[in-house]
């Protein structure tokens, strides 16, 4: 077998440097082991028509990353455009925030439409495609129309809403007919691939068998692969990183006091805004926890250039020093808030080091960080996970304090509580969230998708004689159709 794994970016994933997010950590292991090919952007764009896209290679472990050089014209309205600013805020239930243009449509099609090209190059006859996450819904229709037969599956990172929710996006129904060529269609929970087989079988009429879509590509299963990660080895870089100088900084400023952590990306789905306000209220109604417990809440920037995420940076930093200056002393800081990342290195011993990790997004397909804040820990004397119910790794981490992110009294008494817990509470808690985690390993995730898209493709019924195919267009179609 020789596979290909697509995503937006590709990370090299050097030890120092920060990580840009969930999917990078998680892949960059699987790559190393496996022997698998990660395709990706460079980061970079490029003038002209990219005909042929050219991709620098560079082996990795047993496995190798190919990074491309996007087209110039298309990158803007592609990621700052459709793939942020319309599908982002659908997947995570912020309809109010959709923003996209046709142009932003239209690159958005013609950036899959290059990365299928360009993935012609990595195709052998037992090659098999893992398409990763939102940027690249239509890829697989886009492969389908090259003459790929090949397996071809998708796996989405974020949530995925209610139908009348992605409705809002536009284009919502092309969009989710072209996701049919994939094989396999996998998702982080049982209520997101209910939403994705309630809007196929209500909006496009479609017949759904357990969990198996009829389309004109043939038949697409839709399936649940709840993400891990490696906590094992996330448990030795913990024990590693605490002689790490940024880390042993942070326990000799403590001078005794506790310390609840929270990394995010500066992103409104992460429900920072209601975690610092619940910080607030909580040194207010525990006016004693003041000078005992501080916050270190690390929010890496992110997507700067999109208006929601340039006004959410305003406003956290605002709350912050509102709180601050509220509940402040000359030698002491209430919140310590950082707008850098931090290698995944660095992260396990700052987490080993909180009594408590504060995981509250609004929205979450999965959220690694509540996995990795588990992992890091002292089994000895482990620290509490406090985690929002909205979050896909509250389905299985069930022992860790699960508050409802809208509801700050609430989501304020709970942080207390974790902070007074006994120990014996905490160890019973720590132990069944870690048999959560090494029963769902990220090697486990790998090798149940791939074996399910083993078993789900079939060349038979790649594509049907009728009814026509869904999707018979190339690029130079579709800038037609919307120029």
């Amino acid at each position: 077998m020789n596979l290909v794994v697509v995503s937006n970016r590709v990370s090299r994933g050097k030890p120092n440097e920060p990580m840009t997010g969930g999917l990078a950590a998680a892949l960059l292991p699987v790559v190393e082991k496996t022997g698998a090919i990660w395709v990706g952007s460079s980061g970079r764009v490029r003038d002209g028509s990219l005909r042929e896209p050219f991709a620098e290679v560079e082996a990795l472990g047993a496995g190798a990353l190919a990074m491309l050089d996007l087209p110039a014209a298309h990158y803007g309205g592609y990621y700052e455009g459709f793939a942020n600013s319309a599908l982002w805020p659908a997947l995570h239930s912020r309809a109010d925030l959709i923003r996209a243009s046709q142009d932003d449509y239209a690159s958005y099609r013609e950036v899959n439409a290059f990365m299928a090209r360009a993935l012609l190059r990595f195709r052998k006859p037992d090659s098999m495609f893992w398409i990763q996450d939102y940027h690249f819904l239509a890829l697989g229709a886009e492969l389908r129309d090259l003459g790929v037969p090949q397996p071809i599956g998708f796996f989405l990172h974020t949530p995925w809403p209610t139908r009348s929710v992605i409705s809002g996006v536009p284009h919502h129904r092309e969009l989710i007919e072209a996701m049919l060529a994939y094989d396999l269609i996998g998702f982080q929970t049982d209520e997101d691939c209910e939403n994705f087989l309630s809007y196929v079988q209500c909006d496009l009429g479609l017949a759904v068998r357990d969990g198996v879509v009829i389309s004109s590509f043939g038949r697409t299963r839709a399936a649940v692969f709840p993400i891990g990660i490696d906590p094992e080895r996330f448990a030795q870089q913990a024990t590693k990183a605490m002689t790490h100088p940024d880390v042993s900084r942070l326990r000799r400023s403590l001078n005794g006091e506790k310390l609840a952590i929270g990394v995010d990306r500066l992103d409104y789905s992460k429900g920072l805004v209601n975690r610092i306000k619940a910080f607030d209220q909580m040194w207010t109604l525990y006016p004693n926890l003041k000078r005992s417990v501080s916050l270190l809440q690390i929010a890496t920037p992110s997507r700067g250039a999109i208006e929601a995420y340039g006004n959410l940076a305003g406003e956290v930093a605002k709350l912050v020093t509102d709180v601050n200056g509220v509940h402040g002393e000359v030698d002491w800081t209430p919140i310590r808030y950082l707008n850098k990342g931090f290698g995944q290195g660095v992260l396990a011993g700052l987490y080993r080091t909180a009594q408590v990790g504060v995981v509250t997004p609004l929205q979450d397909g999965m959220n690694l960080v509540a996995k990795e804040y588990v992992a890091a820990q002292n089994p000895a004397d482990p620290g509490v996970l406090v985690l929002s119910k909205f979050a896909g790794a509250a389905n299985e981490l069930d022992a860790a304090l699960l508050v409802n992110p809208h509801d700050i009294d609430g989501m304020a008494r709970t942080i207390a509580s974790a902070l007074a817990m006994p120990l014996t509470e905490r160890r019973m808690r720590w132990d069944a969230m870690m048999v959560k985690l090494n029963g769902s390993t990220i090697q486990q995730w790998f090798a149940d998708f791939v074996e399910a898209l083993q078993d789900t493709h079939n060349p038979g019924n790649a594509v049907l004689p009728e009814p026509p195919t869904l999707w018979p267009r190339r690029a130079a179609d579709l800038a037609a159709r919307y120029h």
